[in-house]
């Protein structure tokens, strides 16, 4: 007996998209549909959906609010938005509030769209068998983020490590590493919970950096400060890096905080169950990375990739 399909619910008020997404999903998953956001978290309310694809612009709910919502009654759904508008105030807050999967944009890549959902789906199975199988003590159970947390802060000016410093208990080390080849050499040496990046220009080694680290170090949170309103690299940022917090710079002191306290209490969770990393798989870079002729630098990526094939092993 086969197993049964995973349950998709797509979420826009467009009819016509709903029919499109209907004949693409058709026979690959349990498609539920609805033009509500309402409508759509009290789906998620009532019974198990392993994935959530919703628009933006929709009226009474936006999508981010949402996959907020959902997020909220069942940590497990995968979330993913699928819309036209990438405005950046969107994006942000697919990232700060939505905490999503992917951001795809409108009109879609059919069978990217199909790969995504598809592997969404699988992460989220995965995760539901998980959490019925856990005791409720056990998946209640405080977790001690302090103990032993380490913060690498890439930041040339040092301002941020400072404020990073305040706003954390003295248990968690705050590490601040002026530069790249600095933050590599501390991630290749240590377990590093949180990377807190300064991002002053879209083209370089930080952005791809963070993208290369999501692969080698899938438990390590980034949370980046930036000054730049560039969608399209928040957007990579997201489907390539599973940025953790976007916060415009200068980073407002109890975002950061809280932004710092959720990251540092996700990656004790990770540490602990190592299955929910899935959650965390990012896609191939659609680009290839700004290449550096810094021999230090190469060096530091270099150790980075052994010691992370040192603790597969």
């Amino acid at each position: 007996m086969s197993a049964p399909l995973p349950s998709v619910l797509f979420v826009d008020d467009e009819e016509r998209i709903l029919r499109s997404l209907r004949m693409l999903f058709r026979g690959r998953c349990e498609i539920l549909t609805t033009t509500s956001g309402r409508e759509a978290v009290e789906w998620v309310r009532r019974r198990p959906v392993h994935v959530v694809v919703s628009d933006q612009r929709m009226p009474g709910m936006t999508g981010v609010e949402v996959l907020r919502e959902v997020a909220a009654h069942s940590p497990a759904t995968m979330r993913i938005l699928l819309t036209g508008y990438a405005d950046m105030d969107a994006v942000t807050a697919s990232v700060n509030d939505g905490e999503i999967y992917r951001f795809i944009e409108k009109p879609w890549v059919a069978q990217y769209l199909v790969d995504t959902v598809e592997q969404a789906a699988r992460v989220a199975r995965h995760d539901f068998a998980l959490a019925a199988a856990r005791p409720a003590a056990s998946a209640a159970s405080p977790v001690d983020t302090a103990v032993a947390a380490r913060v690498a802060v890439l930041d040339d000016e040092g301002a941020l490590a400072a404020q990073v410093r305040e706003l954390l208990p003295a248990a968690v080390r705050v590490e601040h590493a002026p530069d790249l080849e600095g933050t590599l050499e501390l991630l290749a040496d240590h377990d590093v919970a949180v990377v807190i990046a300064r991002l002053s220009s879209a083209d370089g080694d930080v952005a791809d950096a963070l993208k290369q680290l999501k692969r080698l170090r899938p438990a390590t949170l980034a949370i980046v400060v930036s000054s730049l309103r560039d969608s399209r690299l928040l957007i990579g940022l997201i489907n390539e890096g599973q940025v953790f917090r976007f916060l415009l710079q200068p980073a407002p002191r109890e975002l950061l905080r809280r932004g710092l306290a959720a990251a540092l209490e996700r990656h004790a969770h990770l540490r602990t169950q190592s299955d929910l990393l899935q959650r965390h798989a990012v896609d191939a870079p659609r680009h290839e990375p700004v290449a550096t002729t810094t021999g230090r630098l190469l060096q530091a990526w270099r150790r980075l990739r052994e010691a992370a094939m040192l603790r597969i092993a």
